[in-house]
């Protein structure tokens, strides 16, 4: 972007009359969707064949009826589109726009008048577009009645397997538009000229541009698992305004926990999260996890409400012993269990726990990152990935066998679940009145904790990745499956910034109760940004769109890569 220009104004993330979008595969129009428009001079190629300017070509040779004649002026077409194939450019955006969907999978399409012949030769001046990235397309050669006829599309979808309402059909042209929309598909016309009106009978989005439609396409491409994006949950708090002065500490990216002013003395602390992992040990990560974001907030965790949703078939034994460890697992934690909801439901496959846990904090030892300064040092507890590690090690033993792991190796890593409460060590920071910012590391691991603490802050920072702490048994794991460790689900660690002055005192009292801490950083000046060295000299701290643990079941080369699964 050119310096001073203004920043393109943010799509809209829905269709015109407010309804979500979901895109599963695109469908290109050619000529100006794809290529940049103006190669064609259709007005000449009309003259040239004496048809009116009203009338598409393809519609006045279908209603010529001598052969020979009609053939001369199909060649006079077909010459013009090798002529200016010859000598077409890719649309601006349109190479950015093939990759960013090929990288993610998602199938695309042309449909377009022009021949196969013209398709294929224009294509060969596109660099970083080639015909294999599409896995349908359909030219005027294609036995079907050509746009604005609904056909094409049609038969892409038949095609691709997909519904055709969650097709988006890409052109320049009203005929694409109309093609889209008789087939049910969704539709997006590419205004190359501002001054273009819209097709008559509706379109679901207009662009000016193909920068613009991927950032359209980009809000109806399927998610991955794990936490939102950051960008689609900056997005989806922005709107986020309780008005009321009595909040404290509200819904903001890298915020776990709400805070509310309930007396003026006494501030209540609020968190909520769902329990999808560790099928056996469910009951205790509702209890720690939530427990761990209300002490991240240097707030006593009080109160538990749990909702729990079974799946049809679910026995009411099998409903008793979780409520039953839940019960435990408070009781362990000096927590209360004071309500919540129990149902078996066929939206879930699997049983899901979602917790909402309750606490309370002296006003005066809230902690809000928002009170983040500069030359604040960085802490670290324990090391990274440590649930990562434990889930690995207990879901996955026969993968990590038959990668060379011992027993005792997977055995001492699956331990590592019994470490996932930050609550000691929360407890004790929060007596320094130095400490600005306590965050529990979740998924997305380490990578994704200093990210979420720097936005909440305000605050650029720098890492020293050479300081990191790494436990034998995760580099072990993670070498083994071709993970990242700091990308690993990675509670029981937590992440601590200080004033310099405590920051020495800090660690001495968290060592003195046997956790370990490391210092692994410094907060910057105000902004958003992450600085990263390796003894001394800068690197890239690394960004995941997803936790690296999904990676595993999803993984392509190996079906081993999946939870084992005892045999009945």
């Amino acid at each position: 972007m050119i310096v001073g220009q203004a920043r393109p104004a943010e799509p809209s993330p829905f269709l015109r009359d407010g309804r979500p979008f979901r895109v599963e595969a695109v469908v290109f129009d050619f000529d100006g969707t794809l290529t940049e428009p103006g190669a064609l001079d259709f007005a000449a190629i009309h003259e040239a064949v004496g048809c009116p300017r009203e009338v598409g070509l393809l519609e006045f040779f279908a209603g010529m009826g001598d052969r020979d004649e009609r053939r001369l002026k199909e060649d006079v077409l077909v010459a013009a589109e090798m002529e200016a194939a010859s000598r077409c450019v890719a649309n601006n955006g349109a190479d950015d726009v093939v990759a960013y969907l090929r990288d993610r999978g998602i199938p695309m399409a042309i449909i377009t008048r022009n021949s196969r012949e013209a398709v294929e030769r224009a294509l060969s001046n596109l660099p970083g577009i080639d015909l294999a990235h599409f896995a349908v397309v359909v030219t005027r050669d294609t036995p079907l009645s050509p746009k604005p006829f609904p056909d094409g599309v049609e038969y892409i979808a038949r095609e691709l397997r997909i519904r055709t309402d969650r097709l988006l059909v890409v052109g320049d042209h009203t005929y694409d538009v109309e093609a889209g929309r008789r087939a049910g598909a969704l539709t997006m016309f590419l205004r190359n000229d501002p001054h273009q009106a819209e097709p008559v009978g509706g379109v679901d989005f207009v662009v000016d541009n193909l920068d613009a439609a991927l950032r359209v396409i980009c809000y109806g491409l399927p998610l991955p698992s794990g936490k939102l994006p950051a960008d689609l949950l900056a997005r989806s708090l922005a709107g986020v305004d309780t008005g009321d002065t009595a909040v404290l500490i509200g819904a903001r990216v890298g915020e776990d926990a709400a805070a509310i002013d309930v007396s003026g003395d006494e501030v209540l602390v609020l968190a909520s999260d769902p329990i999808t992992l560790a099928a056996d040990s469910m009951a205790r990560y509702t209890v720690l996890v939530n427990a761990n974001d209300v002490a991240a907030s240097g707030a006593v965790p009080r109160w538990l409400l749990s909702t729990l949703l079974f799946p049809p078939g679910s026995s009411g034994s099998e409903v008793l012993a979780m409520m039953r460890d839940i019960r435990e697992a408070c009781a362990a934690s000096g927590v209360a269990l004071c309500g919540g909801h129990t149902e078996i439901s066929d939206a879930v496959s699997r049983p899901l726990v979602v917790g909402t846990m309750a606490g309370v904090a002296a006003a005066r030892d809230l902690v809000d990152k928002r009170r983040m300064c500069e030359g604040d040092r960085i802490l670290l507890t324990k090391g990274v990935a440590v649930e990562g590690t434990g889930l690995i090690a207990r879901e996955f033993r026969a993968t990590l066998l038959g990668k060379g792991s011992t027993e005792g190796e997977i055995a001492e890593a699956a331990g590592f679940l019994d470490r996932i409460g930050i609550l000691e060590e929360a407890a004790i920071a929060r007596t320094f009145s130095g400490v600005t910012c306590l965050h529990d590391v979740t998924e997305g691991g380490l990578a994704t904790a200093v990210r979420e603490v720097g936005a909440a802050g305000g605050r650029r920072l720098r890492l020293h990745l050479d300081r990191i702490p790494i436990y034998p048994q995760t580099t072990r794991i993670c070498t083994a499956l071709g993970l990242d460790p700091l990308g690993l689900i990675g509670s029981g660690s937590l992440l601590i910034t200080c004033s310099p002055v405590d920051a020495g005192a800090l660690v001495e009292a968290i060592a003195a109760a046997n956790i370990e801490v490391a210092d692994i950083g410094e907060v910057g000046e105000e902004g958003q940004g992450i600085e990263a060295f390796r003894d001394g000299i800068p690197g890239e701290w690394p960004e995941f769109a997803c936790d690296e643990v999904s990676r595993l079941s999803r993984s392509p080369s190996t079906q081993a890569l999946r939870p084992d699964v005892e045999d009945p």
